[in-house]
């Protein structure tokens, strides 16, 4: 009998915490480095949160550890919904497959609360480089292996990914320079540190400006605004894609209740025109609606995916 009132007023107590989530601020870790989409999408929508909830909603960046410093920090805190992690899903459901710490599983340590958006990637070059479009890069590529660098938000990330899928395809080879997120990586594009970079998209306003020169679109449609960019898919190098995911992920044990309030919340918050319109802008595509229950599948058939691909890349050997 003791038993069964202790686990009724453990019950009780989680009910009354998820109706009064959030009590204090929050903070929402992002393990990435600044100016990514990640860190500008998690910004974006912990700034509505903190005027839609009433408490703020602090971002800090822990990037570095492909993505496992701020995984760190959220596994071992507190679970009631005050510490959150917002992580490309590259981190969490590719990462764990070539990390492989032993102290640290995020797909065990961590609950999905909710998923936000994906991306597609451009493929760009810097405008200094011989190659204007992507035939003449192809052909570029192919008469000089190994002279390329290309540039990623850092090693097992989505872009390093799709890269290497597109070397496979393409039957190029390029040398991978990683960074810790992919504004760094942007910035030494621009720089002419790097020659090609597939970006998630925080490159488009420096190829409106001329700045820098895109190539070709990995996705399955033309951005809007480049219509004469073609996909990697029309010239038949398929299997190029942005990756699984954004998210919000809190600390394995948060009540289910707080879990629910987060993914209702961000979720209507992504229908919103002003959100909406931003992560059209970025060119990030809205993800799904999905419980907390289904973004937990998605997230573990996505890692089973990526477990198979990545050997087949020679990823994480």
């Amino acid at each position: 009998m003791s038993r069964i009132i202790a686990a009724l007023l453990c019950a009780c107590a989680f009910a009354v915490q998820a109706q009064q989530w959030p009590s204090k601020p929050v903070r929402v870790i992002v393990n990435v480095a600044p100016g990514g989409v990640a860190d500008i999408t998690a910004r974006l929508l912990s700034a509505r949160m903190t005027e839609t909830l009433g408490q703020p909603f602090v971002v800090e960046n822990r990037a570095g550890g492909d993505g496992y410093i701020g995984f760190d920090a959220v596994a071992r805190a507190d679970p009631d919904g005050h510490t959150l992690v917002y992580s490309p899903g590259s981190s969490m459901m590719i990462a764990p497959h070539i990390v492989k710490r032993a102290d640290l599983d995020p797909v065990k340590a961590l609950a999905p609360a909710v998923a936000t958006g994906r991306v597609s990637l451009y493929v760009v070059v810097h405008p200094d480089r011989p190659m204007k479009n992507l035939a003449e890069f192809l052909a570029y590529a192919r008469a000089n292996p190994g002279k390329l660098n290309y540039g990623t938000p850092g090693n097992g990330t989505s872009p390093h990914i799709a890269t290497e899928v597109f070397d496979r395809e393409a039957g190029v080879k390029m040398n991978h320079v990683p960074y810790k997120g992919a504004g760094p990586a942007l910035n030494d594009l621009l720089g002419g540190v790097v020659d090609v970079v597939f970006d998630p998209g925080i490159g488009l306003p420096q190829v409106r400006a001329g700045k820098l020169r895109m190539i070709a679109v990995a996705g399955l449609q033309r951005h809007p605004d480049f219509a004469d960019v073609p996909t990697l898919e029309e010239n038949g190098i398929k299997g190029v894609d942005g990756g699984p995911h954004f998210g919000f992920y809190a600390p394995a044990a948060t009540p289910g209740q707080v879990l629910a309030r987060l993914n209702g919340e961000v979720q209507r918050l992504m229908r919103e025109p002003a959100v909406s319109d931003r992560f059209k802008a970025l060119a990030v595509d809205v993800a799904e609606p999905m419980t907390p229950q289904q973004f937990t599948a998605y997230v573990r058939a996505e890692y089973e995916r990526y477990g198979k691909l990545l050997p087949e890349l020679g990823i994480g050997r």
